[in-house]
């Protein structure tokens, strides 16, 4: 058998006494060794690149790309100052196109467009369209003028009407007004009713 170790005693016994104290010895001979620290300057913070002003880029493109169409669409079958508006869709009967156009309807309600620029006529347009269709507005009669007074001899704004007009699902038939009722210089609109 061998012999029995003995526990060191003394300076050879590693401390077991309060914890943490040999840490603490630890930590005091290592801020010995290293001397006196000073705290070191702060750092400038690196330069930065300056962040760009905020654009209205998507606006501008959406605008732009408006324009654009819209200069696409005038630019074929463009629409005389005298030239009536007509349009039916396939599943409107083409008497009723013909009492339309004879002013057989009952006009609910008119939005007259003279004085606008595009964009504005445009917006107006929508916004009366729409409350027309949620009003229950069977037949409308929108006043665009003749365009006489159009600079390039182009009606801009009963080209605009012809267009929106066209595009419209709740648009059922549409035609230019008799003479009695604007004539050229105006358009009657039958309108599909909201359903409820």
């Amino acid at each position: 058998m061998g012999r029995q170790r003995r526990p060191p005693t003394g300076s050879d016994a590693p401390d077991r006494g309060e914890p943490g104290l040999g840490e603490a010895d630890d930590a005091s001979l290592f801020r010995d060794a290293i001397g006196p620290v000073r705290r070191l300057a702060e750092a400038p913070a690196p330069p930065t690149k300056p962040r760009p002003k905020p654009s209205r880029r998507m606006a501008e493109l959406d605008d732009a790309s408006a324009r654009s169409e819209f200069a696409r669409l005038l630019a074929h079958d463009l629409i005389e100052a005298g030239d009536a508006l007509a349009y039916r869709r396939d599943e409107v009967p083409a008497r009723v196109l013909q009492r339309l156009r004879n002013g057989l309807y009952a006009v609910q309600d008119e939005l007259d467009l003279h004085g606008h620029d595009s964009a504005g006529a445009e917006r107006l347009l929508r916004e009366f369209l729409r409350e027309a269709v949620h009003g229950g507005t069977g037949c409308i009669r929108i006043v665009h003028g003749k365009g006489l007074g159009s600079g390039n001899g182009v009606p801009v704004l009963k080209n605009l009407v012809d267009r929106v007009l066209r595009q419209r699902a709740d648009v059922l038939a549409f035609h230019s007004a008799p003479p009695a009722q604007g004539g050229t210089g105006a358009v009657l609109v039958l309108l599909r009713r909201a359903r409820r």
